[in-house]
């Protein structure tokens, strides 16, 4: 393995650099920066596919589609500092974010083929990159100082949940709006109040704050609702974090839907944060009877001392992230999100998939069920081309779907324009409006 691999992908104190985030999500990626900002770290959210040429000219493309749109979009960034500082321009003040998963996603290795491909491109080799990982749940306290590294990670989390409910209050409201854009507007401007609240107060946690601002927001947007259009054919999505969050990766996947007629509720990105947290708990609980059968005494001490820990923070984010959805649905009846322990029973105990297997397929599965039995009338599954998790998601779904009448249709995405994917998605669209039709 290239050294660089080894000494240049490394969890440091972040501060003091310029730090590079991709905007997997057009809500989540400006509040996280945002955060980052108030426990004084220079965060960038980065303009994204604007460069995806360059991803696609350092790869293969039998890479996952989001390495190459988020190796495009660092390059391009980093291509526009360079000809705007010409001579001044340092690698070193810049450090590239790129999270990381254990397990047999792709995922884990995108950090590691961006190091090997950055290093190859003389002026972008002395350029760090930097991670969280699902290995021990988000920990940051590699990345900040041990005094601001907890209160970072609750700050963190509260934002993302922010931006899932913001998505939702666009899905909501959106399809049945009074004026065209009229939702969008609103959204940009209640996003850009939430990011200069969090810049100047979220080193105290400002939670209150936040939670009367979301509310705000949904009170406002209920107004734009025009109350005589009838409630549309509603449309779960499901799929791989990345695709399904980024609308310029899956061609406005959403925005064709509602305006092919329908209501769409995508997956959270909580919904993956809350899973990884959830993992944790289980990978502990499976290491405290390893050690008990082995007579391992002081190990499971041990591990029982981090899942009272990892027991503390999985009631804190469902503590935190009722309180978002409740000062939401004080005005607007978005969809809550979905349980983990919940989407786990949606399984019927492990005879139709198991949380012991692992990706993203546990939540993709697991998800689509439970629109199902919230009456949903079609399920749309969004992911990379050859997205290992989504395959299996997909062969899994299908038959149970048909089964059941079920509107159902993958839609991979390679950033290729497919000739048939209208012609599927109204068709699709039309599927749902007549189970709507029947069962309504």
């Amino acid at each position: 393995m290239k050294e660089s691999v080894l000494q240049e992908i490394k969890q440091f104190d972040i501060r003091g650099k310029k730090l590079l985030i991709p905007k997997m999500h057009p809500f989540g990626a400006p509040l996280l920066a945002a955060c980052l900002s108030a426990f004084s770290v220079d965060a960038i959210v980065m303009d994204t596919y604007l460069g995806l040429s360059h991803g696609k000219k350092y790869t293969s493309s039998k890479e996952c589609f989001p390495c190459q749109v988020t190796l495009g979009d660092v390059i391009y960034f980093l291509n526009k500092e360079k000809n705007r500082l010409r001579n001044k321009f340092n690698p070193k003040e810049y450090v590239y974010f790129m999270p990381e998963s254990d397990g047999p996603c792709r995922f884990g290795m995108y950090n590691k083929l961006h190091r090997i491909i950055l290093d190859s491109i003389s002026e972008y080799k002395g350029i760090y990159i930097s991670y969280l990982s699902t290995e021990n749940s988000y920990d940051t306290k590699q990345i900040l100082p041990p005094e601001d590294a907890s209160r970072f990670r609750k700050l963190a989390y509260v934002a993302t949940i922010i931006a899932d409910a913001l998505d939702r209050i666009c899905f909501r409201v959106r399809p049945y709006e009074k004026e065209k854009g009229s939702t969008d507007k609103l959204i940009q401007k209640g996003l850009w109040e939430l990011i200069k609240l969090i810049e100047q107060k979220g080193k105290s946690l400002p939670f209150s704050e936040l939670f009367d601002l979301i509310s705000l927001i949904a009170k406002q947007a209920a107004q734009l609702i025009d109350r005589k259009i009838p409630r549309k054919p509603q449309i779960g999505i499901v799929g791989e974090i990345y695709l399904r969050s980024h609308p310029e990766s899956n061609q406005n996947i959403i925005k064709k839907i509602e305006s092919y007629g329908g209501e769409v509720t995508n997956a959270t990105l909580g919904e993956w944060i809350n899973f990884v947290t959830y993992e944790e708990i289980r990978k502990l609980k499976r290491k405290i009877k390893k050690d008990i059968r082995e007579k391992k005494i002081k190990s499971a001490l041990f591990n029982y001392k981090q899942l009272f820990t990892a027991g503390l923070k999985e009631s804190y984010q469902k503590m935190r992230q009722k309180q978002v959805y409740k000062a939401v649905l004080k005005h607007l009846d978005i969809h809550v999100d979905h349980e983990i322990s919940h989407l786990e029973k949606k399984l019927d105990n492990k005879s139709i998939y198991s949380f012991e297997v692992g990706t993203e397929a546990c939540l993709s599965i697991s998800g689509a069920l439970s629109y199902i039995e919230e009456n949903f009338h079609g399920i749309v599954n969004v992911y990379p081309f050859s997205c290992m998790p989504s395959t299996i998601t997909s062969a899994i779904l299908k038959p149970i779907l048909k089964k059941k009448h079920i509107p159902y249709i993958d839609t991979p995405f390679d950033g290729t324009i497919q000739p048939n994917r209208e012609m599927s998605l109204k068709t699709f669209m039309y599927q749902a409006s007549l189970r709507k039709q029947k069962f309504n």
